[in-house]
């Protein structure tokens, strides 16, 4: 079915939804590299011109991939929940922006559409969206989230402490984390991206951090982020995994590039769920997969079928909904410049991917980054960072420095999500405070400043129970 609009004169044609979408998506290097982008500025204006008066039911009776030919296609069809849709099928795409935005629509109501949003609505809105518009609908949407800890609560800013280390050390790893601890981060996760994809190095990084929580009563869940199948043969060795994690797409091809489908994904959550059901850990809830996604994923691996990235990361979000995670986030800027060129291009994404992940349903972060060969620098995190706290981003990323030492790529620091906190008037996940409270890392709410007892406190703990992997601690 084609689309038609005129434009002072000048008439624009386009061959079907699929190509309505890519052209009416901000301009992006990576549509630009897949030869879907708009191919002039009026052209891309004329398309979201087309888009606005879609119905959203259009997505429903017109799949932008052929559920036959796609797993994830039919899956998310599958997946949604045709009572909740139902308000929604009389909207227009542009209608439908207009309702998100509207005063009166709290987060109750849009809760209670969520599990009938198809991943293609949430991307076309997202399509007519300002910057600011991103950020009022997405500040509006709290999507909680149990483990060990409770996150995603209004007030509240999550941390992942990301220690990594290019040899893989345990004593750095462990340095690393404490490090993160003493300013306040950790509650989302402590997680590692081993260097090493083996089953003794992740074995050996999920006993170490355990061995921390455990031992130090931390309310704040581990993950190593090796394949799913390393952490599964480690689960079934013994290891602790309290987070399964992996990196999922769009696409049955693109998943099939990251070595996963949907069969695998269900296994391994239901393993995890059982050695959570044996182990003697007191968990706040049974949300135990951390999904990681990225805009441009599903180009790289030559499985976009002619799809604009931006579409193409909703749909990763649908797969990560029917999952129940306690974590999901999009790697904004770090697959680099030929996806996401520039600063303004990673600002851009890091707002539309945290907008449709909030709207579907997903307690969504978003790892601020960027390539050092990419146009950006840290001005360009520290602008995306305070965008999107103020748009109730779930959690950031804590990374030593800003700069992670294995993957060779810029983040943001423990003091970035310190400072933002600061500024905002926000807080860790509330059990984690209390443990920092406990510490004397935070008094009356706030990480203190000048006080060595909590730091005293915490590395005397460390060493008690790592003995010479905290040698490097002193």
């Amino acid at each position: 079915m084609a689309y038609q609009t005129t434009i002072r004169g000048e008439q624009f044609t386009f061959a079907d939804l699929r190509e309505v979408m890519a052209r009416a998506n901000e301009e992006k290097s990576g549509d630009n590299l897949a030869g879907v982008a708009a191919r002039s500025e009026r052209e891309r204006v004329a398309a979201k011109l087309v888009l606005a008066d879609v119905p959203l039911r259009e997505f429903l009776d017109q799949p932008l991939l052929d559920p036959d030919a796609d797993e994830v296609s039919r899956f998310l069809l599958d997946a949604l929940d045709r009572e909740a849709v139902a308000p929604l099928r009389g909207l227009t795409v542009g209608e439908f922006r207009e309702y998100l935005l509207d005063d009166a629509i709290d987060e109750e109501a849009i809760r209670a559409l969520q599990r009938g949003i198809h991943p293609d609505m949430a991307a076309a809105v997202a399509k007519l969206m300002g910057n600011k518009d991103l950020i009022a609908a997405a500040s509006k949407i709290r999507n909680v989230t149990r483990c060990r800890n409770t996150m995603g609560q209004r007030g509240v800013l999550g941390v992942r402490v990301q220690p990594n280390h290019p040899a893989d050390d345990l004593g750095g790893i462990v340095l690393a984390a404490v490090d993160g601890l003493l300013f306040g981060c950790g509650d989302a996760v402590i997680g590692v991206n081993p260097a090493t994809e083996s089953v003794d190095t992740v074995h050996a990084i999920l006993d170490v951090l355990a061995r921390l929580i455990d031992g130090l009563a931390i309310p704040t869940q581990a993950c190593c982020l090796a394949h799913i199948t390393t952490q599964l043969a480690c689960l079934e060795r013994g290891a602790p995994v309290d987070l399964l994690f992996q990196s999922i797409a769009g696409t049955q091809t693109a998943n099939a590039s990251f070595g996963v489908s949907l069969s695998l994904l269900r296994e391994g959550r239901e393993r995890v769920l059982e050695s959570h059901r044996r182990r003697e850990v007191a968990w706040v809830g049974d949300n135990v997969m951390y999904f990681e996604t990225g805009q441009g994923s599903a180009l790289s691996a030559d499985a976009h079928h002619g799809i604009d990235q931006l579409t193409l990361e909703a749909r990763a979000y649908g797969v990560a909904r029917a999952f129940d995670p306690f974590l999901v986030n999009s790697v904004v800027g770090f697959i680099g410049p030929e996806y996401l060129y520039d600063e303004r291009q990673i600002v851009r994404a890091g707002l539309e991917d945290h907008f449709m992940g909030k709207l579907l349903g997903l307690p969504m972060g978003v790892d601020v980054c960027y390539t050092n060969h990419a146009a950006a620098d840290q001005n360009s995190a520290d602008n995306l960072l305070l965008l999107l706290s103020l748009a109730g981003c779930n959690y950031f990323m804590g990374v030593p420095c800003a700069d992670d030492v294995m993957l060779n790529y810029q983040s943001t620091s423990y003091h970035d999500a310190a400072g933002a906190r600061q500024l905002l008037g926000l807080q860790p996940a509330p059990e984690f405070l209390a443990w920092l409270e406990q510490r004397g890392i935070f008094q009356n709410g706030r990480l203190t400043v000048g006080e060595e007892r909590g730091r005293h406190s915490l590395l005397q703990g460390v060493e008690l129970l790592l003995g010479h992997e905290s040698e490097m601690l002193s």
